[in-house]
């Protein structure tokens, strides 16, 4: 399972795709998060590092 980014919360502050060990996470057109399922390992390293919240472990 991938996590699941809250876009209205997100303010594209970017802090999620630098901690990502494997890439997954990165800024949409709007700069908002976005996580590419098929990359993602569940390591929940991008959900503490949110200063929002607006990212959650499904």
């Amino acid at each position: 399972m991938a996590v699941k980014v809250e876009k209205d919360l997100c303010i594209g502050c970017g802090a999620c795709t630098g901690v990502c060990p494997v890439n997954a996470l990165t800024l949409d057109d709007e700069g908002k998060s976005e996580c590419n399922a098929d990359l993602c390992i569940d390591c929940h390293a991008c959900v503490g590092s949110c200063p929002v919240e607006a990212i959650e472990a499904e």
